[in-house]
């Protein structure tokens, strides 16, 4: 797993950002902040997230392939173009049906009071 940023000033695709690996799970940390981390991760086949519980909402975005989203006791097929939130505390975890590769949006709350310019 890459522990770097991406260079910032630059224009890149995000999913040349990360490279699949056969039988892994593997990351490319876009952007970290105080508030949140960005991360593209790429997942081969019949691989998985392990089944975690976040205090953060994740908001997960599919560029490429297909992926299932379980969520508690739910489960989502997400294709390529498609997007879904996952709950703060809410046990989840992402397996390849296809290989595939997500856009790992991670926003940390408590700071839902800050207002930032007016937005």
């Amino acid at each position: 797993m890459e522990n770097t940023e991406i260079e910032k000033g630059h224009v890149f695709v995000l999913a040349d950002a990360v490279n699949y690996v056969p039988n892994s799970v593997t990351s490319q940390l876009i952007l970290r902040k105080a508030t949140g981390a960005v991360n593209v991760i790429s997942i081969d086949s019949g691989k998985q997230l392990i089944e975690r519980t976040s205090p953060f909402d994740t908001f997960v975005l599919v560029i490429e392939g297909t992926a299932e989203v379980r969520i508690e006791t739910k489960s989502f097929t997400v294709e390529a173009g498609q997007a879904i939130i996952i709950p703060a505390h809410a046990r989840n975890s992402i397996i390849g049906i296809d290989r595939f590769k997500i856009v790992s949006t991670v926003i940390k709350s408590g700071y839902e009071e800050v207002i930032f310019n007016g937005l």
